[in-house]
């Protein structure tokens, strides 16, 4: 499968080193199936060799996509297996080379057969990454588009797919280009009044270049949250149950769950340890951990429970604060001090009574039942709220992409730069602006791959997988 960006570089834009400078003189291979025996498996070839190491290994060559069915033979033309050949000629591939696709039984061995029939014949086995990194540096792709394929490979929920598939799609990379091309207009427009300072005319000062700048704003502030959003789906939020013993925290997770992951009994203190599990809400994967109750105590054990749950605390997204519903109004428990997220349960409501849930509501607590599983769809909604992730799943979800933390640290210069352009605007110093200007461009430059260095691509492509 090839992939094509109609939204690549262009006139100012191209600071994206010539990529012909850099062209790949040998051919790679590599097993491009997961590990483990399976009905089929593919070997994926790249290079300018290619056509000629697969036809010595495969006995004659194929037409352009077209299935040919061929006998794989090793380098003593012994029968490695039966199998199909795919030829995709260049540029129209997915790496822009010639690539072929062997396909065999889905044998360990055999694979491993095949493959050092091509090293014998002169191929190099690939890197991880490697394949993609060429359809990154024939511009096939950019660099979020190429970020996109491992994040759709390593996809942990259904919305994580979606996120990555939209990033593949162009979803990233078409408002940072159309970003790009606004800076260039409006660089162009103060550079030239700069060009011309002896002019009737005060450029700099037209109410039009801080509407336009205004506007930039807005489309950067918003990419940044879609980013922020795509981060969240794609990692996972990290969801920490805590509240006194014995409110129900155990039980509630496995309502969530909707199955028995956690020991429930009676007795106060029963979980001590901290209990990691996965959760999907509305296709959203996410982490959910219970702890151990909050409360004095002299027992180590439950001592050491207690300061494992504020560890957790310190690293969650959001905090599930549960209580008895039933002791709201007499033995009332604030949560601790946390940076994250808050949303207040109030447990048990299927033991409370008319007065004690309305008393709850109007605490701001989400009455449930962990038994009976009532509230449970609210609460389930008030977590994706606090997330800001509410919106995946009706039509505005479309905006989202998968997004990485190197994008949200370009984008967040981005905005630092358009904010530091506009006030250097209002204060008459135009070449300033120009610069700041300049170092948005870069930035974003740098998060699609139009402007890179090589110790980023390593980095990068080093975390595919081998065959992608």
């Amino acid at each position: 499968m090839g992939y094509h960006s109609p939204h690549r570089k262009g006139g100012l834009a191209a600071t994206r080193p010539d990529v012909s400078q850099r062209a790949q003189t040998d051919t790679i291979c590599a097993i491009a199936t997961p590990a483990g025996s399976g009905g089929i498996g593919v070997v994926r070839v790249s290079g300018p060799d290619c056509v000629a190491i697969c036809t010595a290994v495969a006995g004659a060559p194929a037409a352009p996509r077209t299935a040919s069915l061929r006998l794989f033979r090793d380098a003593s033309a012994a029968i490695i297996d039966q199998g199909l050949m795919l030829y995709f000629p260049a540029p129209d591939s997915f790496t822009g080379e010639d690539v072929i696709e062997l396909h065999a039984h889905g044998g360990a061995i055999i694979l491993q057969m095949l493959l050092q029939a091509l090293l014998d014949r002169g191929a190099r086995a690939a890197r991880a990454g490697e394949f993609s990194e060429r359809a990154f540096l024939n511009d096939k792709l950019d660099l979020t588009q190429a970020e996109a394929i491992a994040d759709l490979i390593s996809a942990g929920s259904t919305a994580a797919a979606k996120a990555a598939q939209r990033s593949l799609q162009g979803g990233l990379s078409a408002p940072v280009q159309d970003l790009q091309r606004q800076l260039i207009s409006l660089r162009v427009w103060i550079e030239a009044a700069l060009d011309f300072p002896d002019d009737e005319i005060d450029f700099l000062a037209d109410d039009k270049l801080q509407q336009q700048l205004q506007q930039m704003l807005r489309q950067s502030e918003q990419l940044l949250q879609q980013a922020r959003q795509g981060q969240r789906v794609l990692q996972g939020a990290r969801l920490a149950i805590l509240g006194p013993p014995n409110a129900g925290k155990s039980s509630l997770l496995n309502a969530l769950l909707q199955r028995d992951a956690a020991i429930v009994t009676e007795l106060p203190g029963t979980t001590r340890d901290v209990l990691r599990e996965r959760l999907e809400i509305n296709g959203i994967g996410l982490e959910i951990i219970d702890t151990a109750g909050l409360r004095d105590s002299v027992d180590p054990v439950e001592i050491e429970g207690m300061r494992r749950a504020h560890q957790v605390l310190a690293g969650a997204d959001l905090l599930l604060w549960v209580q008895d519903l039933r002791e709201l109004a007499s033995a009332h428990q604030t949560p601790p001090v946390s940076d994250c997220k808050l949303v207040l349960v109030a447990n048990k409501q299927d033991l409370a009574s008319a007065a004690q849930i309305q008393y709850a509501r109007e605490q701001d607590q989400i009455p449930i039942s962990a038994k009976t599983a009532f509230g449970l769809a609210e609460l389930e909604q008030a977590i994706l709220s606090a997330l800001d992730l509410d919106n995946t799943a009706n039509d505005r979800g479309s905006q989202i992409m998968a997004a990485r933390p190197r994008h949200i640290a370009a984008l967040q210069q981005v905005n630092h730069a358009l904010l530091q352009a506009q006030q250097r605007l209002l204060e008459g110093l135009g070449e300033l602006a120009a610069e700041e200007l300049l170092a948005a461009q870069q930035a974003l430059s740098e998060l699609t791959g139009d402007y890179h260095n090589d110790d980023l691509l390593g980095a990068i492509f080093s975390s595919f997988c081998i065959g992608k």
